[in-house]
């Protein structure tokens, strides 16, 4: 699961990293500045890098735009199903109404610095515990490549969402999987493991432009389906190898408050348990 990430990058930075350009609105702004949110909440607006198709041009466009977190579907009458929809598992996304055209015409890539998690308290039979004044139920930590001038490029699919009054809304998710084994011999996959249940999936840099690719899976035919279905299960398995880079950190209970917003938020503490 990935509920809450870290995105704290300037639009030139992004854009250099994976080759790119800016869509609207950022083409209006200024790129060079730092753009830092270092509590992204479902609702939130983010970059997302996606590529598109144009007349004028000889290939697809690798943009960056603003997209809201969290799946609207074309058909919806509310924007509010996009609360619950800020990820989506890779097991069931091709199949899920809810997701099912976005993964096969819609892909993005989400940038994030690292993202939150929290790790459940459980007691002498694995089961989790309720909080106390003194012993709380949760730990949260902060996930991120050893490198912190690398960045983390989640896979996830995108909607255009038009509402009542004509406006047009772009929104996403990012798709996650199994986390690793706890039983994993690397001790930091290991730890992604004991520490949730599932895994937000980082795109390699191998498989970044087909999974951007607006042409790959764009066909109604089988065949069409059947190279969505083998991309989805190419990123799925090579998750474990895009995390295993990344280290984890016990932070402060401030980041379990959407207001707060701060670059202390990612400071290490001693872990509670």
């Amino acid at each position: 699961m990935c509920g809450r990430y870290v995105i704290a990058r300037s639009v030139d930075d992004l854009l250099f990293d994976v080759r790119a350009v800016a869509g609207q609105p950022l083409q209006d702004l200024p790129t060079g500045e730092v753009r830092a949110n270092w509590n992204v909440a479902p609702t939130s607006e983010v970059p997302i890098l996606l590529e598109r198709l144009d007349d004028d041009a000889a290939a697809p466009l690798r943009e960056l735009h603003v997209a809201r977190w969290g799946l609207i579907p074309g058909w919806a009458k509310e924007a509010s199903i996009g609360t619950r929809a800020f990820n989506a598992r890779s097991e069931t996304v091709v199949d899920k109404p809810m997701f099912r055209s976005a993964i096969r015409h819609r892909r993005c890539a989400v940038p994030a610095n690292g993202y939150y998690e929290w790790k459940k308290r459980l007691d002498a039979d694995g089961q989790p515990v309720k909080a106390t004044k003194d012993r709380p139920a949760k730990q949260p930590y902060y996930v991120h490549p050893a490198d912190p001038e690398q960045n983390i490029w989640f896979a996830g699919i995108y909607e255009w969402w038009q509402d009542v009054d004509g406006t047009w809304v772009l929104s996403c998710s990012i798709l996650t999987t199994e986390a690793p084994s706890t039983d994993s011999q690397q001790e930091n996959l290991a730890e992604l493991g004991e520490l949730h249940d599932r895994l937000p999936i980082a795109l390699t840099r191998g498989t970044l432009g087909d999974w951007l690719d607006p042409t790959l899976g764009a066909g109604k035919d089988a065949e069409a389906e059947e190279s969505v279905l083998e991309l989805v299960g190419r990123v799925r398995q090579e998750a474990t190898e895009a995390a295993a880079p990344w280290q984890l950190r016990a932070v402060g209970s401030a980041v379990g408050n959407v207001r707060n917003n701060s670059p202390e938020l990612v400071e290490p503490i001693q872990a509670l348990f």
